[in-house]
C-alpha cells in the first residue's frame, strides 16, 4: 500500500538499505506515526461531532478517546498475536483454495467493524489487523507451497488502489489551483512536512547512524494522510465543512510532491553515506 510506512520500506529494500539501522528506525518511527494520526484523528471527529450538535467536549471525554482509541490498538494486537495464528492454523485444515486470502480479509473487516463499534474510524482497525497479520502466523499454508497474504491481495490492490487515488483526484477541485492562497498553503505544509522531519531526526540517538537518511525517510505521507483529508470533507459544524476544497487540495499536492521526492533523496543520502565508508 502506498502509506508512509509502505512507501518507505520499498524504497529501501530497492536500495538494498533495509537491514540498515537508519531503515529499522525509519520504519518503527513511521508505524508510530501513523498510529498517533489514527488517535488525533479520533479525538478530532470526536470533538466536531461534539460541536456540530451544539455541544463541548471536555478534557476527560477527550482523554476517554484517546484512552480508548489507545486501548483499542493495544488490545487488538495483544489479543490478535495469540488468536492469529490459533486461527489460522485451524483454517489451514480446510484444503480448499482461498482459505487464506477469505480468512486474512474476514479478519481486516471484524476489526474494522470493531473499531466502528466503539465509534473510531474503521482505518483504526484496518491499521491494527495490518500490523498482526505477520507472514509466521500462516505458516501451515505458505509451508505446503502456497501463496502468502502479500501476494494473494496483490490483485485485489492492483484493482482497488487506483480506482482509490481516481476518486481522491475527482474530489480534487483543479480551479482551486488558480487561487495563490491554496498553493502558498500547499507550498507551506509541504515545507513542513520536510523540514519537521528533518528536526525529529535529531532526535535519533546512537552512533554511526545517519539523521539526515532518517528524517528522508521519514518524508512521505501516503494514502493515509489523504484518508485523514477525505474524512476532514465529510465532517461539519453548522452546515459549515471543516476542510474546504482548497485545503485538501493543497493537501494533496503535499502528498504527491513527498511521496515522489523521497526515492530520489533516499538513493542520494545512503549513496552519500556509503562513499563516506
Amino acid at each position: 500500500p502506498a502509506t508512509s510506512v509502505g512507501i518507505t520500506a520499498r524504497v529501501l529494500k530497492d536500495l538494498n538499505a533495509s537491514q540498515t539501522p537508519e531503515a529499522r528506525i525509519i520504519l518503527g518511527a513511521a508505524v508510530i506515526d501513523d498510529v498517533l494520526g489514527l488517535v488525533i484523528l479520533a479525538v478530532v471527529t470526536g470533538v466536531i461531532a461534539a460541536a456540530g450538535t451544539g455541544e463541548s467536549m471536555g478534557y476527560g471525554e477527550i482523554a476517554l478517546i484517546v484512552g480508548k482509541s489507545g486501548a483499542f490498538l493495544v488490545g487488538s494486537l495483544a489479543l490478535g498475536v495469540y488468536l492469529s495464528p490459533r486461527l489460522f492454523a485451524i483454517a489451514s485444515r480446510l484444503r480448499a483454495r482461498g482459505v487464506l486470502l477469505a480468512v486474512g480479509l474476514s479478519f481486516c473487516f471484524l476489526l474494522s467493524w470493531l473499531a466502528s463499534v466503539i465509534q473510531l474510524a474503521p482505518i483504526v482497525g484496518a491499521f491494527a489487523a495490518g500490523l498482526i497479520l505477520e507472514d509466521v502466523h500462516y505458516s501451515d499454508f505458505t509451508g505446503r507451497g502456497e501463496h502468502g497474504l502479500e501476494e494473494l491481495i496483490q490483485p485485489i490492490s492492483s484493482f482497488l488502489v487506483p480506482i482509490f487515488f481516481v476518486v481522491m483526484g475527482v474530489r480534487t477541485d483543479l480551479l482551486a489551483f488558480a487561487d495563490a492562497s491554496v498553493l502558498t498553503l500547499a507550498a507551506a505544509l509541504t515545507l513542513v512536512a520536510i523540514l519537521g522531519k528533518q528536526v525529529c531526526a535529531f532526535g535519533v540517538l546512537g552512533k554511526g547512524i545517519d539523521r539526515v537518511s532518517v528524517g528522508i525517510g521519514m518524508i512521505p505521507r501516503g494514502e493515509v494522510g489523504l484518508i485523514f483529508a477525505n474524512i476532514g470533507l465529510t465532517l461539519q459544524i453548522g452546515g459549515e465543512k471543516i476542510i474546504n476544497q482548497g485545503t485538501f487540495s493543497a493537501i494533496v499536492v503535499m502528498v504527491i510532491v513527498t511521496t515522489m521526492a523521497t526515492p530520489p533523496a533516499l538513493k542520494w543520502s545512503f549513496g552519500r553515506v556509503a562513499k563516506k565508508a
